[in-house]
């Protein structure tokens, strides 16, 4: 019972302790409280834990006297803390002070430093450190300098060959083929203008962060996308294992459908896509592309729809002249068999189907109204040849002869390959030098290139839109660079559009070592001259091979094949109207590959 007193005395005590600390703390300024009811805490748990020490000594007798020296102990280190809480107040406010001011003359020191950094990088004509432009570092050159370095490194790009292959079949193409454009003056000026708004801060904060940072510009790019799409639809065409799709012809009173076979395609906007990230990326040392293929069958044979657009009734030629108007005669056309019958041919193994027609033809056909129909001369060119290459001369009069009288009514196309047809030894083709596979063989038609190359000539200058047309892999000798038109069955086609108001004549003639084609038609209100203009790009040096031949006799060579070089070229359709240009359309960029010189020997 007297511990428990003794307790309760000691508990009643500590009351009366806790109102003296708390009328302290009320004394103490406000920032310390924090420590205070820290320190106040320490002190109550010191209470506690002495208590739980009396209360542990249960052999030990504790009186009032040693109760009162414990709180007098107590109240005494309070009162010491209390002083000590006081000095320290009175220094952190002192260092408060002291931490003001310091930071108000950093302020000010960095006010002054920023003015000036400001004002030196605005007057100073150099590019800020860090800036650079599609990787190409323009840091501390002045405008002309930057300017000069980027042009110079993308004139270079500009002429680089990129080459395209697949298997052992090789293109190439330069950006300038394409007109590649980038917009470098705009990137120089966004270069130099970097950090220099004229806002302090945001200049100096623009500059830091180029510093650290770094700051890559990438010129705005453009490009003629017919350009490049004529390109890859040429590659297409020329890649020897290509699919070739079904196709048909009317031949006399003979429908031919040629079977198509299953081949590689271009995957073209994959392969747009790895062209332009090559000439986008400047620094990029890779110049050769791998052509991107996916295997294809053909398509399948609608005969239905093929029955539909050669089924025609007879019609005879005539025209009108008020208003003008040719209407060309129509040769009746209908199958020979029945349908049933027809398709059971077409279900057969062979490659080439061969379905009798009947034709009927008309009272009055369109040449014996020719001159009246057709009274202007609007375009004509020539090309020569060697009459000695016998074979050659057999095609070309043939494929002359299949295009002479062709009628075109205004927007009907023309399709050199369906006009002439596929060009067999039952058709009268001769096999004669041609170029495939990189080399010069004999090839079944060989020659009818001239023909085509010649009416793409006179289509040009008739002003007629060309739909379709390719260039050859090899440079020809009988028309200008980029203005040549290769031909194949199942392959490169030309197409063109009668674009005119009237009607047109096809008249083509052989004389001598001399093919003409001449276009008819009637004149419109304005004519244009037209002037189609070639120009070489870039010459590609010619290669030779050596191959080793044991039957010649020992030490000798012989020259199996005569090559020459390889060319980058374009051609242009210049329009004038009394003597002015009107307008220039860029008509293709092409590459000629180089054709070697192969030689043998022992």
């Amino acid at each position: 019972m007297e511990k428990v007193e003794e307790i309760e005395k000691l508990e009643e005590t500590s009351e009366n302790l806790n109102e003296v600390i708390k009328t302290n703390d009320e004394n103490k300024q406000l920032e310390n409280e924090e420590k205070v009811e820290v320190e106040q805490s320490e002190i109550e748990e010191n209470k506690v834990t002495e208590i739980e020490e009396i209360e542990e000594k249960h052999e030990t007798e504790i009186n009032e006297e040693t109760l009162n020296a414990v709180i007098g102990e107590m109240q005494e280190e309070q009162s010491i803390d209390g002083t000590k809480n006081s000095e320290k107040n009175d220094i952190l406010h002192k260092y408060s002070i002291l931490i003001t001011i310091i930071s108000m003359l950093l302020f000010i020191g960095l006010a002054i430093f920023s003015t000036i950094f400001a004002l030196t990088n605005r007057n100073s004509n150099k590019i800020v450190s860090g800036i650079s432009v599609k990787g190409i570092d323009v840091s501390g050159l002045t405008y002309n300098e930057a300017y000069e370095k980027v042009a110079k490194v993308y004139s270079e790009k500009m002429k680089h060959n990129i080459t395209l292959k697949h298997n052992e079949y090789e293109t190439s193409i330069t950006p300038e083929q394409i007109e590649a454009k980038f917009k470098i003056q705009e990137a120089i000026d966004t270069a130099y203008n970097y950090g220099r708004s004229g806002k302090v801060l945001k200049d100096n904060y623009s500059i830091v962060y180029a510093g650290i940072s770094k700051i890559d510009i990438n010129p705005a790019f453009s490009y003629n996308e017919k350009a490049l799409s004529d390109f890859i639809d040429s590659t297409s065409n020329n890649l020897p294992d290509a699919v070739k799709q079904s196709d048909y012809y009317v031949d006399g009173d003979k429908l031919i459908i040629n079977k198509g076979e299953a081949g590689l395609e271009v995957k073209k906007q994959e392969l747009n896509s790895s062209i332009i990230k090559n000439i986008v990326e400047v620094n990029n040392e890779t110049q050769e592309i791998q052509i991107p293929t996916t295997e294809r069958k053909p398509d399948e044979i609608n005969l239905e729809n093929i029955y539909t657009e050669i089924r025609k009734s007879p019609q005879d030629a005539y025209y009108t002249k008020e208003p003008f108007e040719v209407h060309p005669h129509v040769d009746g056309i209908d199958f020979n068999i029945s349908i049933e019958e027809a398709k059971s041919l077409l279900n057969t193994e062979n490659q080439q189907v061969v379905i009798p027609l009947k034709i009927t033809k008309p009272n009055v056909t369109t040449n014996q109204i020719g001159t009246e129909a057709f009274p202007n001369l609007l375009a004509s060119y020539s090309t020569t040849f060697s009459t000695k290459a016998a074979n050659r001369t057999t095609n070309i009069r043939l494929a002359s002869n299949k295009i002479n009288g062709v009628v075109l009514m205004p927007g009907e196309q023309f399709s050199y390959n369906k006009v002439v047809g596929k060009r067999t030894a039952q058709a009268g083709f001769k096999s004669a030098p041609a170029y495939s596979g990189g080399k010069v063989v004999n090839d079944i038609g060989g020659g009818i290139c001239q023909v085509s190359s010649t009416l793409y000539n006179t289509a040009l200058r008739a002003n007629l839109e060309i739909i379709k047309r390719s260039n050859h892999r090899f440079a020809t000798g009988y028309v200008p660079l980029s203005t040549d038109a290769t031909v194949s069955w199942g392959g490169p086609e030309f197409i063109f559009k009668n674009s005119r108001k009237y009607p047109i004549k096809i008249v083509s003639k052989v004389n001598g070592g001399k093919i003409t084609v001449d276009i008819y038609g009637c004149k419109e209100e304005t004519e244009y001259e037209v002037v189609i203009k070639s120009e070489t790009l870039q010459t590609i040096p010619m290669k030779t091979e050596y191959r080793t031949n044991t039957s010649l006799p020992q030490g000798t060579t012989k020259t199996v094949q005569k090559g020459h070089g390889g060319y980058k070229s374009r051609a242009y359709r210049i329009l004038k109207l009394n003597g002015k240009v009107v307008s220039k359309q860029l008509l293709s960029t092409d590459t000629y590959a180089q054709l070697p010189t192969i030689i043998e020997k022992n």
